[in-house]
């Protein structure tokens, strides 16, 4: 319980200082994300956002092959997250194997994949739901309620970073702050293409190294990426700072 408490304490500290000047909505949750998998272990993790039409978009994702099933999903306007969101209400414990009724297009593709197991949860203050987090298993496990409670929690979290970012800008409305973010989640993917060819590393390494430099430098990892894609910084450069997130070596784990 100790390990917990412990763990659960700095993961909040780290969510909380990126409310800052600095603040990158991208690393912000990607870092949750990452928080996420050390509490479950055995998930992929990722998190959408709706756009000021009203369309979910991908903002953060643990792997590679959660971004694209989470793709998939977007573009097939068809998952969890969907009904997630629509309903503001969590869906939990869905197996994969039985999802064709539900899913017809997305239950096939999520278990070529590799998933067996669905779960997302609404990033909602009060009545504004603002995305999802989907939450993926690789094995046939159910999540506990204790667990259901403590994803929720950083859910919540990532909702109140999210709507403190807009109070700060003093935004008119969140679809508008949401959609800066967006753009940037776009520079970001090809920039994380340009390091992964350069330096003939797999993606998530390359956005580790991007969010690495990015921290190490106090630079904000959607400038940075602009930089990265402009070649006005090389990607070599990035491998002076240590890698951050998923893609690096020793990644600590919830006690």
């Amino acid at each position: 319980m100790a390990g917990r408490e412990e763990w659960l304490a700095r993961t909040f500290v780290e969510l909380a200082d990126t409310l800052v000047a600095d603040y990158d909505i991208v690393d912000f949750l990607s870092t949750l994300a990452e928080r996420c998998v050390e509490l479950l272990e055995t998930v992929e993790v990722g998190l959408v956002l709706v756009d000021r039409r009203g369309e979910l978009q991908v903002m953060a994702s643990s792997t590679e092959r959660m971004h694209v099933a989470e793709l998939f999903e977007v573009q097939n306007e068809e998952g969890p997250c969907f009904d997630c969101q629509r309903a503001g209400e969590q869906i939990l414990n869905e197996p994969l194997d039985s999802a064709a009724d539900r899913w017809p297009r997305f239950g096939p593709m999520a278990r070529d994949a590799g998933f067996r197991m669905a779960h997302a949860l609404p990033l909602r203050l009060r009545r504004d739901v603002i995305g999802a987090m989907n939450i993926f298993d690789t094995e046939l496990r159910e999540m506990t309620s204790l667990q259901v409670n403590l994803s929720q929690f950083l859910a919540d979290a990532a909702t109140i970073g999210i709507l403190q970012e807009r109070s700060v800008r003093q935004q008119t409305d969140i679809a508008g702050q949401l959609q800066g973010a967006l753009n940037s989640r776009v520079v970001i993917e090809q920039a994380k293409g340009v390091v992964a060819e350069q330096q003939d590393v797999a993606m998530e390494e390359a956005f580790a190294m991007l969010r690495g430099y990015s921290r190490n430098s106090r630079v904000p990892l959607s400038e940075l990426a602009e930089a990265v894609v402009d070649r006005s910084i090389s990607s070599a450069e990035l491998r002076k700072a240590p890698p951050l997130g998923r893609g690096a070596i020793g990644s600590h784990k919830m006690p």
